[in-house]
C-alpha cells in the first residue's frame, strides 16, 4: 500500500476517534499530542483501529511523536 493512501486512512481513522476534529492540515511533521491534539485514551484508540485496519500488531509500547513516524511504521508492517 502507499505511503499517500495509508495517510488517508489513518486521517478516516482519526476523524472516527475524533470526528470534531479537522484534520485536513495535518503532515509527516505534525506532532501527535501537540498538533493533532491526541492523548493517551485517543493514542490508545488510534493504535487498536491501525492493528485492526492494516493487520498487524504493535510489539511492546512504541513511542510515536509525529505523525510521520506512525506512517513509517505502518508501511514497514502492513499486511492489508
Amino acid at each position: 500500500m502507499q505511503r499517500e493512501a495509508i495517510f488517508e486512512e489513518m486521517k478516516e481513522i482519526l476523524k472516527q476517534i475524533k470526528p470534531a476534529a479537522d484534520f485536513s492540515n495535518i503532515n509527516d511533521n505534525s506532532q501527535l499530542v501537540r498538533d493533532v491534539g491526541l492523548d493517551s485514551l485517543t493514542i490508545l484508540l488510534l493504535s487498536l483501529a491501525i492493528e485492526n485496519k492494516f493487520g498487524f500488531k504493535f510489539e511492546g509500547n512504541p513511542k510515536f511523536s509525529t505523525v510521520g513516524e506512525v506512517l513509517d511504521h505502518i508501511s514497514a508492517n502492513a499486511t492489508r
